[in-house]
């Protein structure tokens, strides 16, 4: 009876020290055009509704339901860890955030949602999901993107939140940064100014509260070497050359061996980043580090599984996308989640 009551003293013992210290997941995934099917008078929403060129109706939006809850939920099951944040771009309305966190496979995660709706000409936004039971969720705003050169461009905002997570500070910060539209370098200076404006952001949140981790993720539109990130941003690729204050770039390095989350023209871009403070990526501040998945060299990660890719057709090797044209492919995104890890 004894050796049975220690054996069982042990066995909970081990479990609780398991899952206690497994460590918190931060994904992005843009969700590629996740529009409703009500035709929205207020923006340019017409290509995504039943009557529009894509015919979007409720069984095209149930299919890229399903598909979003399986990705998600594969991303929680492989190490048994629901992202404790999930950021998200191309999403239309609080709806289809709300259709997402409700899925059965979701639900127990029991996600909140942080949604604005912003000036986009089709109305489409980021948003911020998130475990109350892990982010202590204290406010957020919605800041309006800023380019001097351009005061009446109207774009996605920067969502911004703050809280605790372990009684520790955080403020996170989503973006869908302007895209490429004229060619890159034409449109280069807009990423630059947006990269600049979040960075104005963490060094007003640093100045106040030196401990507070930074994490600004999101699709930049531009890779980890692009002037915008590694110049606008200020996001550092080396770990051994930050100072407090500065961003580290854990996509960086991922870049660098060849690996991304789009292709376009048979080469791979990383536009989906999440980049980090020193004081997270270091621990010089707090016990939560920046940490590597298991197994691997990078401290970011992509998700990608075979089902999430294109099997044929010049699209091969792809991310499986929702539509081709106006084709409807039943897939997932054009774009692959990232991910990074912290813990103790």
């Amino acid at each position: 009876m004894k050796k049975r009551l220690i054996f069982t003293l042990l066995m909970a013992s081990f479990i609780v020290v398991c899952f206690a210290q497994k460590p918190y997941k931060v994904m992005f995934y843009n969700l590629e055009n996740f529009f409703d099917t009500i035709n929205d008078p207020e923006v340019r929403d017409d290509e995504f509704t039943p009557e529009g060129p894509k015919q979007w109706n409720s069984a095209k939006y149930n299919k890229k339901l399903a598909n979003i809850e399986r990705v998600l939920f594969d991303l929680a099951a492989f190490d048994r860890n629901y992202p404790a944040v999930i950021g998200v771009s191309e999403v239309e309305t609080r709806s289809v955030l709300e259709d997402i966190v409700a899925t059965p496979k979701l639900a127990p995660a029991d996600y909140r949602i942080v949604h604005y709706d912003s000036p986009e000409a089709r109305g489409v936004d980021v948003a911020f999901l998130y475990r109350p039971a892990v982010f202590e969720l204290e406010g957020s705003r919605a800041v309006k993107t800023e380019i001097p050169d351009l005061p009446n461009f109207k774009t996605r905002d920067i969502l911004t939140m703050w809280g605790k997570i372990e009684n520790e500070p955080f403020f996170f910060m989503v973006a869908h940064w302007p895209s490429r539209l004229g060619g890159k370098d034409a449109s280069e200076f807009k990423r630059i100014a947006v990269g600049e404006q979040m960075r104005r952001i963490a060094d007003s949140v640093l100045k106040a509260d030196p401990a507070t981790k930074v994490v600004a993720m999101g699709d930049f539109n531009d890779d980890p070497t692009d002037r915008s990130l590694a110049e606008g941003l200020g996001a550092k690729a080396k770990m051994k050359e930050l100072e407090p204050g500065d961003f580290f770039n854990p996509f960086a390095a991922v870049f660098r061996a060849g690996l991304g989350t789009l292709a376009y023209g048979d080469a791979w871009n990383l536009f989906d980043n999440i980049v980090v403070t020193e004081n997270l990526a270091t621990g010089s501040e707090g016990a939560l580090k920046l940490q590597r998945s298991e197994g691997s060299k990078f401290y970011g990660n992509i998700f990608k599984r075979h089902y999430m890719v294109q099997k044929e057709g010049s699209f091969k090797g792809y991310p499986l996308r929702t539509f081709v044209g106006n084709n409807f492919q039943g897939g997932y995104s054009d774009h692959f989640p990232v991910f990074i890890y912290f813990a103790k």
